[in-house]
């Protein structure tokens, strides 16, 4: 679904992805962990199509990126730093704009769905700029899963979750790869990461360093090598 070959990235002179070479399979969830600086949050904004890639070739589900924008942005969805609503509609409305966007057939009642998946069903008919940090980020996942995308891509999405939200992600993570759908997600919560994803990828210094398969690595196999190899 996702194949990236030789992706380098750089900002004037300062490399920040070097060479990187990735796959994710159909319905696979991996996670992405390293420390700060790794490259982490520019390899998503290469996937989404906000930051173009330097040199490499980067394919979701075939359709090259750069080239193929258009299409592969109706195969996404995108939880990013940014939550991306609009503060002067409720959430209700956001969703219900983002639904049209995607011309969801179905959108009245995929969008009540969705609200009840994020547990924001009492505030649907609240503007967005009232609301905290966590309700934002819930609100976020809503818009990101709400057109049943073939690709999830999740920059830190427990950010500023507290720990009852933390938990419905968790839940409504689980439930997405069980649909069978592509998920890669940056994390700094290498417990996290080991429970939720198939296969966890660690970056350092803009390369890919370990990728280690959980069905046969343990939390504590996988917190070893994590910190061998992002050693400076």
């Amino acid at each position: 679904m996702i194949e990236v070959r030789g992706l380098v990235k750089r900002y004037g002179l300062k490399p920040v992805l070097r060479g990187l070479t990735f796959e994710a399979g159909d319905g696979e969830f991996v996670a992405l962990i390293g420390p700060n600086g790794a490259g982490k949050t520019t390899f998503l904004r290469i996937l989404t199509s906000l930051a173009r890639p330097t040199a490499g070739l980067v394919s979701i589900a075939g359709l090259p990126i750069p080239g193929g924008e258009s299409q592969v942005r109706r195969l996404l969805g995108v939880v990013a730093h940014q939550p991306m609503l609009y503060g002067d509609l409720t959430a209700a409305e956001n969703l219900r704009f983002f639904g049209r966007m995607y011309g969801l057939p179905d959108l009245e009642r995929r969008l009540t769905e969705v609200l009840a998946l994020v547990g924001l069903t009492r505030v649907a008919d609240e503007l967005v700029r009232a609301f905290s940090r966590g309700m934002q980020q819930r609100l976020a996942i809503g818009r990101a899963i709400l057109h049943r995308p073939q690709v999830l891509l999740l920059d830190e999405p427990h950010t500023g979750l507290d720990q009852e939200a933390a938990v419905m992600l968790d839940r409504l993570l689980s439930e997405v790869a069980v649909e069978g759908r592509t998920v890669v997600m940056t994390s700094h919560d290498i417990g996290r990461a080991h429970r939720l994803a198939d296969r966890v990828d660690v970056l350092s210094r803009g390369e890919l360093v370990a990728s280690l398969p959980v069905a046969t690595t343990s939390l504590a196999q996988l917190t070893s090598t994590y910190q061998q190899v992002t050693r400076v």
